[in-house]
């Protein structure tokens, strides 16, 4: 993956061992592994995923999310993808998700 961008985003998650990717109920891609939504996407340009708060504020407090387009308040952010530092910090903060999901399920 030379240029990172929303496909090669798809592309990658993809390809973390379970994950399987759905229609999300409010339209784009779902990410899940054991049947838990990691995120995901609308197009190839908007990342929404739930964090524990802990999480989510450190995110949002180093740039790399913004509180989420719809619920701000809640602990879900979003990430949209203008540059390859805002693919990286999405694939990132994809990762910490599916990391969870996984040792939670272990």
């Amino acid at each position: 993956m030379t240029k990172l961008d929303g496909t090669a985003l798809v592309e990658t998650v993809r390809s973390w061992p379970g994950v399987a990717l759905r229609p999300h109920r409010f339209g784009g891609t779902e990410f899940v592994v054991n049947g838990k939504e990691i995120g995901h996407m609308h197009g190839v340009s908007l990342v929404d995923l739930l964090l524990p708060k802990a999480a989510r504020d450190e995110a949002i407090g180093l740039g790399k999310a913004v509180p989420h387009h719809v619920l701000p308040e809640s602990n879900w952010v979003s990430v949209h993808l203008f540059t390859e530092t805002d693919v990286r910090s999405a694939l990132e903060l994809l990762r910490f998700k599916y990391d969870l999901l996984v040792s939670s399920n272990a």
